[in-house]
């Protein structure tokens, strides 16, 4: 009867503890997570931009409106692999055809070879943020896509699409309403 009993109150301990440090085992514990940790990116884009080799990532993983995010922006030279050292403009503009004016969110110098540069947009959809350099007086700009939250499915043209279907709609309306009522005059007019 002991023998059970000890292994039954073996076998629960041991379930006990084990549970108790598998969050240190499997990782980082969740209460250690914050938007500077290593989540993965929404974007990731690479590309060659004259002499210059450019990396662009959007944190985090699901930027939304109204919650600040940033970005990270390396610039390092193709043949030597240096870090650009300057300053680079960070500008930002909805990606329709009827947006505004670019505006800038924030003039960057580099931090441990990265240019870091925090955002919040008000509204959800898609957005192009630019990136501006000069390195030996000749002009670079960089420009790259972001998504934030889930952007509206009907779009400026579908707007003037069916305000114009619905135009043509009131207009068949009326015409077919004073082309009944001419059919109704003139039988009217042939009676008398």
């Amino acid at each position: 009867m002991k023998i059970p009993f000890l292994f039954l109150l073996l076998l629960s301990l041991t379930t006990l503890f084990s549970q108790t440090l598998a969050h240190h085992i499997l990782g980082r514990p969740a209460y250690g997570l914050n938007e500077d940790s290593n989540t993965p990116p929404s974007t990731q884009i690479e590309n060659f931009l004259g002499k210059f080799f450019v990396t662009y990532m959007v944190y985090p993983a699901f930027p939304r409106p109204n919650v600040a995010g940033r970005i990270n922006l390396y610039v390092t030279t193709i043949e030597e692999n240096q870090s650009f050292d300057g300053s680079i403009t960070f500008e930002i503009k909805a990606d329709s055809y009827f947006s505004d004016e670019a505006k800038i969110i924030g003039v960057q110098q580099i931090d441990d070879n990265v240019y870091r540069q925090k955002f919040v947009v008000e509204e959800a959809g898609d957005y192009i943020v630019t990136a501006r350099f000069t390195d030996n007086d000749k002009p670079y700009t960089i420009d790259f896509p972001l998504r934030i939250g889930v952007p509206s499915q009907i779009t400026w043209t579908m707007k003037i699409v069916a305000g114009i279907f619905i135009l043509l709609m009131v207009v068949s309306f009326i015409q077919r309403r004073r082309l009944g009522q001419m059919r109704i005059r003139d039988t009217e007019k042939r009676q008398w």
